[in-house]
């Protein structure tokens, strides 16, 4: 914890705010959540956690905002009982779309089941706009609602993805599971944001990741993409239509990365115990890794229905999308794999859609 001065202020999207500051006499940047501390003002005093940045986090590299010591946050005012986040010292009180309060009580106390809705599951943040895109291009009426679990960021107000697809009409809503907040709807658990998605947003088709700055330590089970299995699971006990994004790089310089990565084949062949339909995208050029084999030596081709994807025309959609794309620092002409498999299975997902 460090003390700072807000210097200025820079670009804001919902729910966040950039601000210029300093911090032991050097100049930083900061984000503050407006609705956990307020909205700072240039001359303000803020309590700053400056770990991200002291251990420099690429996803993460800001200095947070805990507190504007010259002016406090508001009151919170409204309905909700749902707390996020919980009994840290920014938990954040929420309604949530099915308890007590909440107009859509009715509908989710009614709601059983997804009825075959097709659900697209994937491992990082960073697929979504690809995801959406494929699906877009198949499909450009199709309504599109996004499902934040919270094995990254807790606040979805940290993503500008969601703020830029939301801003663009591209999906309808996001409903923030779990400790996940920030949502236009919230959920207590996955399997009722899935079915929040389908009843309230009215989504056609849900698209389910972690939020940003996911976690990983490099051995076989410590990264929080494990939960993409857990999704799997989830939207089959809800009779819904799973579809499997594979992870997929020819450019990450960590070999467990390279073609069909340890996350997926980890997520899918091995906690995964629900059917799946796993999106393997037909690509122009080889990658360095060797897919048909992490398919069948991860158990993914045993566990599931692979079915082959063609990506003509994806590339330029995704270009042409005017949506940031970036996984680890890489953009789409450095690691076009990523994303074209991302967008396959977007694709795939809205050749589910019957109307």
């Amino acid at each position: 914890m460090r003390r700072g001065v807000v210097t200025g202020l820079r670009r804001a999207w919902p729910g966040a705010v950039e601000l210029d500051v300093t911090v032991d006499g050097s100049p930083g940047r900061a984000l503050a959540y407006p609705a956990l501390v307020g909205t700072p003002e240039v001359g303000d005093e803020v309590l700053l956690n400056t770990t991200a940045v002291d251990m420099g986090l690429g996803t993460g590299g800001y200095h947070l905002v805990v507190a504007d010591l010259d002016r406090l946050a508001p009151d919170r005012s409204g309905p909700g009982h749902l707390v996020k986040a919980r009994y840290t010292p920014l938990q954040a009180v929420v309604l949530g779309v099915d308890e007590e309060d909440s107009p859509h009580r009715r509908a989710l106390t009614d709601a059983v089941s997804l009825d075959g809705q097709p659900v697209v599951v994937a491992d990082l943040h960073s697929a979504l706009p690809a995801i959406v895109v494929g699906l877009l291009a198949a499909r450009p009426d199709a309504r599109i609602g996004y499902v934040m679990t919270d094995g990254g960021s807790l606040p979805v107000w940290f993503s500008r993805s969601v703020a830029e697809l939301t801003a663009a009409g591209a999906i309808v809503g996001t409903v923030t599971a779990g400790q996940a907040f920030g949502g236009d709807l919230e959920a207590v658990t996955l399997h009722s944001a899935l079915l929040a998605a389908q009843v309230v947003l009215r989504a056609d088709v849900t698209v389910v990741t972690q939020g940003p700055g996911n976690l990983g330590v490099g051995t076989p089970w410590g990264f929080s993409g494990v939960a993409a299995g857990d999704a799997v699971n989830a939207i089959a006990a809800l009779d819904g239509h799973p579809v499997a994004s594979l992870r997929i790089s020819d450019s990450d310089p960590r070999e467990r990365h390279r073609g069909i990565s340890h996350h997926s084949r980890t997520a899918y062949g091995r906690v995964a115990l629900a059917r799946a339909d796993v999106v393997v995208p037909a690509l122009d050029e080889p990658l360095a890794g060797d897919v048909g084999r992490d398919l069948s030596e991860s158990g993914i081709a045993m566990r599931h229905d692979l079915v082959r994807v063609p990506t003509d025309g994806l590339l330029e959609a995704l270009r042409n999308s005017g949506f940031e794309l970036s996984t680890m620092g890489r953009g789409l002409d450095e690691d076009p794999a990523y994303f074209l498999a991302a967008a396959a299975a977007g694709r795939f997902a809205a050749g589910l859609l019957t109307s």
